[in-house]
């Protein structure tokens, strides 16, 4: 146990990513049902879905889980209203300032951690009143931050500066990676193109099959001079854009297609680095149990080394 799963409930300090209409309840409750920490998105902008998704949580697991808050693109504050009437105890914001709704979650009683590419981003969310941080690296698929970071360079950075417990993200997928995030300061990590890629995933066979088949060397980060900067997968779509070295927002308006009819040049395909090291699909559950043994058998190992 450490100060992650305290404030969790759950049995491991492993948090599923909130990807946008992915992170719905079959996939989140199958990794709370592991002892991992589920979390429902809302950063789809489908409102009404997104609400009935945190409600029917209550149908699939008896474990904690948490939702995350885009703030920016959040159209009013009836999210907060459903997500503290469902007696949701744990909150992600990312996407903006956390000190905007920090006051109302906090008196709910619900723990916060804030999502962060920088150090000067961490320090702010620090100021605002979190009780966390999910420190991300540029290893890490989807929205980005220009200013490519390394995830172990970053969380070092934030370490010397704050004790708040950190989440790391970006290019974790099993036990080796989560104990080097540990070495490096984390108390917990996120999880997302791996559970993008695990059997409950809802998204078809051939974004998991592109997953599995890539390598270390299969995603771009695009858009760096403009919004929004993403890392996804090498495809047709996206070698036009980072030809073009440029991309709006009408780019992502195929995610749907993409995600759900298996059109990988629908949209860009948002994914991160890992996926050079996942080779397989298989169950959330066995996800999460080859990660906490691999993590356990490396500290052990570990552990005898001395100089």
């Amino acid at each position: 146990m450490n100060r992650i799963t305290e404030m969790l409930g759950c049995k491991y300090p492993i948090i599923q990513a909130p990807m946008g209409w992915i992170a719905r309840s079959n996939l989140a409750s199958a990794v709370s049902n592991a002892g991992a920490f589920g979390i429902i998105e809302t950063s789809s902008g489908e409102v009404d879905q997104c609400k009935e998704e945190i409600k029917k949580m209550a149908t699939l697991t008896n474990s904690p889980f948490g939702v995350n808050l885009p703030i920016l693109f959040l159209s009013d504050e009836s999210m907060l209203d459903v997500v503290i009437g469902e007696n949701v105890k744990f909150v992600t914001t990312s996407a903006g300032d956390p000190a905007k709704y920090i006051h109302k979650l906090k008196e709910a009683d619900i723990k916060v951690f804030h999502a962060v590419p920088s150090l000067a981003g961490a320090m702010k969310a620090v100021d605002a009143g979190v009780d966390g941080l999910v420190v991300e690296g540029t290893e890490g698929g989807g929205f980005k931050n220009p200013e490519e970071v390394g995830l172990h360079v970053l969380i070092q950075s934030i370490k010397k500066h704050t004790d708040l417990p950190i989440v790391a993200a970006g290019g974790i997928v099993d036990g080796r990676g989560m104990a080097a995030a540990f070495a490096a300061g984390a108390e917990g990590i996120q999880m997302g193109t791996r559970f993008v890629s695990s059997l409950e995933s809802p998204v078809h066979d051939n974004f998991k099959n592109a997953i599995v088949n890539g390598n270390e060397q299969g995603t771009y980060i695009l858009n760096k001079k403009a919004k929004p900067c993403i890392r996804a997968l090498k495809t047709d779509f996206t070698d036009k854009i980072y030809d073009d070295g440029l991309m709006d927002m009408s780019a992502m308006s195929g995610i749907k297609n993409l995600y759900f009819d298996g059109d990988m040049n629908a949209a860009p395909a948002l994914a991160g680095q890992s996926i050079g090291l996942i080779e397989e699909i298989k169950p959330v559950e066995t996800i999460i149990n080859e990660t906490i043994t691999e993590f356990n058998e490396i500290c052990d190992s570990m552990a005898s080394i001395k100089f």
